[in-house]
């Protein structure tokens, strides 16, 4: 990046949300040193979010002296509302560089091109497929590092936050470790990355190929790949499966929803006993190199902390394997168990 990044978070109606503003949140407690304002104009003046300032525009913002506007939200259908245009034209009329994680590329936008060029800044859509994408060469075999991947019984439960809470502890315990970003939220916290439900599907794997060897090459030892998906979802099974087949992991971390029983709240989409889970994704691992998984990490955000324990402690009889909530207990006990993989 041309210059240092101190981010202006455009969150607009959506800064408290956890879901549709994830991108906003996940910068939030990932990268809380890049960031200086956040903007949001249904909030209330004087307002902050987890200690930053919450302004109502973008030119009440520039008095924090940001370098950056990043879109921090993921709509439905990945396009930008009618009313975003002009905040977008505002950010970069006043020299802000901006950074996009929607499907719609304002680098492809013939008005925002144009007002950029005049205003010398950059555009950057996070999702963009880089070029030169392809099938796997059987790098992701060769690379020398360990890869591990989170999968999950549903889509939006925590892969990202699961892999990047591993990546911490991990690198807490001095070991060579290396998040893997596959989505938009994940490059923006990571600043590299390509998000994989972009690329055209024959290459998803290739760029899953891709990322573990960047990875390895950015010095990890053990790579934690950021998963997409779900093998059970009927929409984005798709992109799991390139991504288990492309990153070629040696192990998986299995995420699930204390207490959810359907994809997608969908009846017609039970998700099976995750003992059974477990055994599906071992099968489905790639033949060249068989994998498992090796812990489950389970989200219990909507619980109190006495049944949470108690649904870790089932999870783990269910199962036979160790399982934790890594952002509510730590992600000591999930690290303890990738640890034969590293010899």
């Amino acid at each position: 990046m041309s210059r240092e990044r101190r981010l202006l978070i455009l969150a607009e109606g959506r800064s408290a949300d956890p879901h549709y503003g994830k991108t906003a949140r996940g910068v939030i407690r990932y990268r809380p040193e890049h960031i200086v304002a956040i903007l949001d104009t249904t909030r209330a003046e004087g307002d902050t979010q987890d200690g930053f300032p919450v302004v109502r525009s973008v030119e009440e913002g520039m008095q924090y002296a940001p370098t950056t506007a990043l879109v921090g939200v993921a709509t439905q259908g990945g396009r930008f509302p009618p009313n975003w245009r002009e905040l977008l034209k505002d950010a970069i009329r006043a020299g802000l560089d901006l950074e996009n994680g929607l499907h719609e590329f304002v680098s492809e936008d013939p008005e925002l091109v144009e007002l950029a060029r005049r205003h010398r800044v950059e555009l950057r859509d996070l999702r963009k497929p880089p070029p030169g994408l392809n099938v796997p060469t059987g790098a992701n075999l060769t690379h020398g590092a360990t890869a591990v991947l989170t999968v999950g019984s549903d889509c939006a439960i925590g892969k990202m936050t699961v892999s990047l809470e591993l990546d911490r502890e991990a690198r807490r315990r001095g070991i060579k470790s290396e998040f893997v970003p596959t989505g938009q939220t994940g490059i923006a916290i990571a600043g590299w990355g390509i998000s994989v439900d972009a690329v055209v599907s024959d290459f998803i794997a290739g760029a899953a190929e891709r990322l573990v060897v960047e990875g390895a090459e950015r010095g990890g030892e053990l790579l934690l790949v950021e998963g997409q998906g779900s093998i059970l979802h009927p929409f984005y099974s798709g992109v799991t499966l390139g991504l288990i087949h492309g990153s070629a992991p040696h192990g998986f971390v299995l995420c699930h929803k204390a207490g959810e029983r359907f994809v997608e709240e969908d009846e017609r989409f039970p998700i099976p006993p995750l003992a059974d889970l477990a055994e599906l994704h071992a099968r489905l691992s790639l033949l060249a190199r068989p994998a498992k998984v090796h812990a489950v990490a389970l989200n219990t955000r909507d619980l109190d902390e006495q049944t949470a324990r108690r649904a870790v402690e089932e999870t783990e009889a269910e199962t036979g394997l160790p399982a934790d909530d890594p952002v509510r207990f730590g992600a000591g006990k999930l690290v303890d168990a990738l640890q034969p993989l590293l010899g």
